[in-house]
């Protein structure tokens, strides 16, 4: 049993020493070059977690998907669209549109994949480009116009307690997470359909209410991360989600989730996801060419997924 414990923790004890370590680098780097030290400030820190929320809402979705053994790579139009219809919507019922266009997609993307039995990657990657022609549609290929509301300003930028609202409702949202993966049926039932889905099925696990209601889950929380990257920009934009598929898919890997389904822990994932929020500092604090920034992250990404196969 401990042998297993240590399996499963290996890689979010890896993850959060290599933070430590670019943490490291990082304030030796600004102590030489600046005499000073902004990584280890806490008003840069709550920053940094703050637009780490972002990413984090992401992954929290793609982990869901990811422990079943499918992807969901309709993520970035997800976010953009429920971005692009908050804005253009307005006024209380901003938030709850963008939320209803997550329910759709993931609703639309739970069927594909398992009452049509289309492989994930594909239906998945066919909704993100439907999506991304409505919206190009929708706007006539201009810069959307609409801003966003203030309820959408105030959950991206607003303060609770000096603490950031979006960092809040990423924790809140994070407790929400570990306990639907550890004390739920469904929890348990995500597990063992990523470890076997016919096997599940045989259990007597409605495996297909499972898969969709996975979905369900990722494309609302993409479309909770538009909402919020809405409200940090003030408005939506085209294309906003692209930079957010592969790094809220590293962020999960790199916690230790297996790729092919069945085994990860929500703190891994976590994990993840500052690790790869300070790695992106770190490097621009270097002011690294973008070149030279893609070539470590990737690096850093294969070196990790090399230690956890030993």
């Amino acid at each position: 049993m401990n042998r297993v414990l240590s399996t499963l923790d290996r890689p979010v004890w890896i993850a959060f020493a290599l933070t430590l370590a670019i943490l490291c680098i990082g304030t030796v780097y600004t102590l030489t070059t600046t005499g000073t030290a902004p990584l280890l400030q806490p008003g840069y820190l709550l920053q940094q977690l703050q637009i780490g929320a972002f990413l984090g809402l992401c992954a929290m979705g793609m982990m869901l998907v990811i422990l079943l053994g499918e992807i969901d790579l309709s993520l970035p139009w997800t976010l953009t669209a429920a971005a692009m219809v908050a804005t253009a919507i307005g006024g209380p019922l901003a938030i709850p549109a963008a939320l209803a266009v997550g329910l759709v997609v993931g609703l639309l993307n739970g069927f594909g994949v398992s009452v049509l039995r289309v492989p994930s990657m594909i239906f998945t990657l066919g909704m993100d480009t439907v999506l991304r022609g409505l919206m190009v549609a929708q706007t006539g290929g201009y810069a959307p116009q609409d801003q966003a509301t203030p309820i959408m300003l105030w959950l991206a930028k607003g303060r609770v307690l000096g603490l950031p609202v979006a960092l809040v409702l990423w924790v809140l949202l994070s407790i929400g997470m570990v306990f639907l993966l550890n004390r739920t049926v469904f929890g348990r039932a995500l597990y063992a359909i990523g470890s076997k889905e016919r096997a599940a099925y045989l259990s007597g696990i409605r495996t297909r209410r499972v898969v969709v209601a996975a979905f369900v889950l990722s494309s609302l929380c993409a479309a909770m991360a538009g909402v919020l990257l809405a409200g940090y920009s003030a408005k939506a934009y085209q294309g906003m989600g692209n930079a957010f598929l592969m790094p809220a898919i590293a962020a999960v890997v790199l916690g230790g989730t297996n790729i092919l389904g069945g085994q990860g822990r929500y703190s891994g994932t976590l994990a993840g996801v500052i690790l790869i929020v300070l790695l992106n500092s770190v490097l621009s604090i270097m002011q690294m060419p973008e070149a030279w920034r893609q070539i470590i992250y990737g690096l850093v990404i294969i070196g990790m997924l090399l230690i956890y196969r030993r």
